[in-house]
């Protein structure tokens, strides 16, 4: 196993894209206060990928996401899912943040089954039920989410997201404030869920074990304003071994990929010397 570059906007991609990012970039402010948080980036998402960002704090990453998701506008550029350009929030994707967000007024089961219930479907309750026995939580559905341990709590998150059965999941580092040992327990669930359910999964991550553990592609981003600089397609995601992480394979990688975030975040110091 290695990790290959790519060109995730090859013509090849775009005839078969779910997703598509044409020259997207995006500015907020006007004038000498303006701030570049994302350069013009193009790529493509095929059904089934599940894309990894990493990249220096403040590159752009959440933006790249939040561009997706529809909460921001472009400034410049065109994002294309299935054919129709995005234009705001859609239930055919669905977003889990860093936090759970969750309704603490609400039993674990009526903040899974709210989307599906908001938009008219009268089976609902069976519909949060069954994902969550898919997260492996059916047994806390009467709880509330401050019964629950903080991963519990983003297992729910994840449940309620795919009970809107979304074509794509958009994950901003979801478990970045988990403990270790949860971090990678949940790893290993969420993997076998992209696995059952084939979701496309558009990931940020400051972990680069965890771009690897989980990504069919890793995208390394450069320091603000934010452009891919090198794309990997990776194979680790489609191993059955649990213990992929500790081959030396997977160690090339990382340190592959740690090289170019030590030159991004060198580039990065430099910039706040400079300004």
């Amino acid at each position: 196993m290695s990790l290959q570059p790519i060109d995730l906007y090859s013509p090849d991609r775009r005839g078969q894209a779910k997703l598509v990012l044409e020259n997207v970039s995006k500015q907020f402010g006007e004038g000498a206060e303006a701030v570049r948080a994302l350069s013009p980036v193009s790529l493509v998402l095929c059904p089934g990928d599940f894309v990894c960002i990493v990249g220096p704090s403040g590159c752009g990453k959440s933006t790249l996401l939040n561009l997706v998701a529809g909460f921001e506008r472009p400034s410049t550029g065109r994002l294309v899912l299935d054919g129709r350009d995005i234009d705001g929030p859609g239930r055919e994707r669905g977003v889990v943040f860093q936090q759970g967000a969750l309704f603490n007024w609400m039993t674990v089961l009526e903040n899974v089954a709210f989307g599906p219930r908001a938009h008219g479907n009268r089976q609902a309750r069976e519909r949060a039920m069954h994902y969550l026995e898919l997260v492996g939580l059916a047994g806390f559905a009467q709880r509330y989410p401050y019964e629950l341990s903080g991963g519990m709590q983003q297992r729910v998150g994840i449940a309620r997201a795919l009970a809107n059965e979304p074509e794509m999941l958009l994950m901003d580092e979801p478990f970045a404030a988990l403990d270790q040992q949860n971090r990678e327990l949940l790893q290993e669930e969420i993997k076998a869920i992209w696995r059952r359910t084939g979701k496309t999964v558009l990931w940020i991550t400051h972990s680069i074990e965890e771009s690897l553990f989980l990504a069919t592609h890793v995208l390394v981003m450069s320091a603000r304003p934010g452009a891919i600089k090198s794309a990997f397609q990776a194979e680790f995601s489609r191993s059955d071994d649990p213990f992929v992480s500790t081959t030396p394979a997977f160690a090339e990688a990382k340190r592959r990929i740690l090289g170019l975030l030590r030159e991004e975040s060198l580039a990065a110091r430099h910039q706040e010397i400079e300004s």
